[in-house]
């Protein structure tokens, strides 16, 4: 009976074996695939399971005990945040840096660049929220920056995530402030530059450098610091430069 028992809690570790689970903050959806696919080239017995959301929310859920192996944040405060409180087997180390745009699905101006939001037509713009979501502060910023933040505040229709606001920008508000990377996605070619996004100028907002920590869970899982070693690889670089994300 207890070899039958043995064999079968060998048999389960051998099915989890080799599963990481990793936090990625949404404006990386677009590019996972991607990279897992190239990960897994040279590491395929390892799976990696992703939950995609916020970084403010994961950073809730790491303190709260929340199963990953790794944190993909969408800028270094929340990354940080956990090494502080002793929950991170290494140090934030920025993987990529994001840039921010603005998107519509409608027919507008897009010469007056980022002060399109004060045109009289515009009556709701997407953004993720600035309290979870670093792409959504970044968006503050930068209207805050021009001073015109007071003038559109009351038009803001808030999004979980910055993937969620790219969902809202196209399906319920005129425009919407979105991640740069998310317009590399083959569902997004449809929109093209000048006519539905621009570029918000990047010295307008803080740069969003991209942080990335192993947490404290992990630090004997050899697989998880495979992957880890990966995203902060050359060819982890290139996709993410194909997806518009700079690299420093």
């Amino acid at each position: 009976m207890k070899k039958i028992i043995l064999s079968l809690v060998l048999l389960c570790s051998s099915i989890f074996a080799g599963t990481i689970n990793v936090a990625v903050a949404a404006n990386v959806s677009y590019a996972i695939n991607d990279l897992i696919k190239e990960f897994n080239k040279t590491n395929p017995d390892t799976k990696v399971e992703v939950v995609l959301g916020s970084s403010g929310k994961f950073t809730t859920q790491i303190q709260n005990g929340g199963p990953f192996d790794i944190f993909m944040s969408a800028d270094m405060k929340f990354p940080q945040t956990l090494e502080k409180e002793n929950l991170t087997a290494t140090k934030p180390v920025i993987y990529a840096q994001g840039s921010l745009a603005m998107l519509s699905a409608k027919s507008f101006d897009f010469s007056k660049g980022i002060n399109l939001v004060t045109d009289s037509n515009i009556n709701k713009i997407a953004i993720a929220n600035p309290k979870t979501a670093p792409y959504g502060t970044a968006a503050q910023e930068a209207l805050k920056n021009l001073n015109i933040l007071d003038e559109v505040e009351s038009k803001f229709v808030y999004a979980e995530s910055i993937s969620q606001a790219v969902t809202y920008t196209i399906t319920a508000a005129d425009i919407g402030f979105i991640a740069k990377s998310s317009l590399y996605d083959e569902n997004m070619k449809q929109y093209k530059e000048n006519i539905n996004w621009v570029s918000i100028d990047p010295k307008l907002y803080t740069p969003i450098d991209q942080g990335i920590v192993l947490l404290k869970r992990a630090e004997n899982n050899t697989e998880a610091k495979a992957f880890y070693d990966f995203i902060l690889s050359d060819n982890a670089k290139d996709i993410f430069k194909k997806f518009g994300y700079l690299i420093k």
